[in-house]
């Protein structure tokens, strides 16, 4: 039985090939051909992955994503088609849902998104339930940064705060929506806000994910 992270890896795979590797995504300045390097770098180069969260690594991450943007685009579609290496830590099933369910999500939409003519992917509930899930696990790393307050709330009215503090911002929508808010990409959010107009000004400028 698949797994969310397995089919969401097996889909990111399939949008980025029928993409192409000029294609325009969410991710600042960045091609499909540069996002599918960060995907195949993240799992495959810890030792340059370390810098998407240690700042002073940040530049080497980049000089190793840059070397692996310059093989064949076929080359790195077929390495997230297949996965980490076996002694890498995102090939144990547990860290995988865990750390790339959400993630492939996002970057299936940044692709998506970045597209003139896309139409929203219609989000089973069980699927919206395991966003949920790891975005309350990771919510406040996410939202670290706002310099407001931020709260996501789903429809239901079940909530997770991304960031303590004052005035507060409410951000409601679905969870596969909310994932694309607090990732980065607000603009790209389908989500309705609660607060002061400045307030969520600031959200919507913040420097919000990883």
């Amino acid at each position: 039985m698949s797994t969310h992270a397995q089919r969401e890896r097996l889909l990111l795979a399939d949008i980025l090939e029928g993409a192409g590797p000029d294609a325009p995504t969410l991710c600042q300045g960045w091609t499909t051909r540069d996002l599918a390097a960060h995907v195949v770098v993240r799992e495959r180069r810890g030792d340059a992955a370390a810098g998407i969260v240690v700042p002073k690594l940040a530049d080497r991450l980049e000089r190793v994503r840059a070397q692996y943007a310059t093989k064949p685009y076929e080359e790195l579609i077929q390495l997230i088609r297949t996965g980490p290496p076996r002694l890498s830590p995102f090939s144990l099933k547990q860290v995988d849902e865990a750390a790339n369910t959400i993630e492939f999500y996002v970057h299936s939409e940044d692709v998506r998104r970045a597209a003139p003519d896309w139409t929203p992917r219609a989000i089973d509930p069980l699927f919206a339930d395991a966003l949920w899930v790891r975005l309350e696990r990771v919510a406040r790393m996410l939202g670290r940064r706002c310099p407001v307050g931020l709260v996501l709330r789903r429809p239901d009215g079940q909530t997770v705060v991304a960031h303590k503090g004052s005035p507060v911002v409410t951000v409601t929508g679905e969870p596969s929506e909310l994932a694309v808010f607090a990732f980065g990409r607000q603009r790209a959010a389908t989500v309705e806000t609660q607060g002061d107009e400045d307030a969520v000004a600031k959200a919507y400028s913040a420097t919000l994910g990883v």
